[in-house]
């Protein structure tokens, strides 16, 4: 693996010089392109550079602590300082085998996400609102943006389904560990004998997808104007600004009603399609590659039941990883990071054990 991180650190030190060049910026697209791969390289270059002083001295320290003609404190001193540089260069090792795993390409796009509310009817629904709470306030804790796209709310102040956007550099690194089944466990507001309900609801992230990434014919498309669906009230939209997009390949019907513009409407309800699309295909293109590892922090199975919210108790357990915290308001107020943390290392620790690491 040494001479791979040699050849990044070669690449590194190649990249500086070409940015460094007069016409650097002849080429804006060039230019962003060899910012982007300086910005990727620059942390493993300098690791790189720590792991090698290291090395230099710990020979150095190896001639001294074995050199019969200097001093006997002076070896001893060597050996003991032998034996921190060893542990340091152990550590610096495993850090750089993290940062030669190969980069998700997902990870720094933005996201669509969708919940749904499953079993247990209105109180699944007053869930589903709870959780877009908390995503909405987990994304503006990490400076993200958070844009609603399209909401089914219920006359109780549930949400059948809503869709939203989250758009920052990272979104879908912070965002991936959410899709499946979140399972709620609580006493409803109508319960008269404080009966504990368990309810569920489900959550899909999507990383947006790009125009690139999709190209879809005007012809597939059968759009139509429609007013805004709601419970009433402020929720309903007097004028037809709402768009409902059917892609008649698929049978995916996307709805956008959040904006007061149709044409702004439009626009984000294309970029759902898109999003969706894509993830039709990359799908397929799985199913037809896998079989290969199937990580056990789990990412994407949307039938499968990650979390559980138990109110009477006041946790939050992640069945992924067998973690159970005794934080739940915390948790619901957008404090996240405890376990999407952990499920990154653990994602991390997984991808070591199956030898991905060595490309970047």
């Amino acid at each position: 693996m040494l001479s791979k991180i040699k050849e990044v650190a070669d690449r590194y030190t190649e990249v500086e010089r070409l940015l460094s060049l007069p016409d650097a910026v002849s080429d804006i697209d060039d230019y962003k392109k060899l910012n982007k791969e300086y910005a990727l390289l620059k942390p493993i270059a300098e690791k790189y550079g720590e792991y090698l002083g290291l090395e230099k001295e710990l020979e150095e320290l190896r001639q001294l602590s074995g050199d019969p003609g200097a001093d006997r404190e002076l070896r001893e001193l060597a050996k003991n300082e032998l034996r921190e540089h060893s542990e340091k260069i152990s550590v610096i090792e495993e850090e750089l085998k993290v940062m030669m795993l190969p980069k998700d390409p997902n990870d720094s796009k933005n996201v669509v996400v969708e919940i749904r509310a499953g079993a247990g009817g209105e109180e699944a629904a007053l869930f589903a609102q709870v959780l877009y709470r908390m995503y909405n306030m987990y994304a503006s804790a990490n400076r993200f943006t958070l844009e609603l796209v399209h909401e089914n709310p219920t006359e109780l102040g549930g949400l059948k389904e809503v869709t939203f956007t989250v758009s920052g550099d990272g979104a879908y690194s912070k965002f991936k560990f959410e899709s499946g089944v979140h399972r709620v466990q609580r006493v409803p507001d109508t319960e008269s004998q404080g009966r504990i309900q368990t309810s569920t609801v489900t959550v899909a992230v999507l990383p947006e997808a790009e125009e690139v990434d999709v190209e879809i014919n005007p012809n597939d498309i059968k759009f139509e104007s429609c007013k805004s669906s709601g419970a009433g009230g402020q929720h309903i939209n007097k004028t037809e600004s709402a768009v409902r997009l059917f892609h008649k390949p698929s049978g995916i019907v996307v709805e956008c009603d959040e904006e007061r513009s149709q044409f702004k409407n439009k626009d984000k309800a294309l970029r759902i399609l898109r999003t969706k699309l894509l993830d039709i295909k990359e799908r397929e293109q799985k199913e037809k590659i896998d079989e290969r590892r199937k990580s056990q922090v789990g990412t994407g199975d949307r039938s499968e039941r990650i979390r559980t919210y138990n109110y009477p108790q006041g946790r939050v357990t992640d069945h992924r990883l067998g973690l159970t915290l005794y934080s739940l308001d915390k948790f619901l107020n957008g404090d996240m990071d405890p376990i999407v943390t952990a499920l990154a290392s653990a994602e991390t620790a997984e991808r070591l054990k199956s030898g991905e690491a060595g490309n970047i």
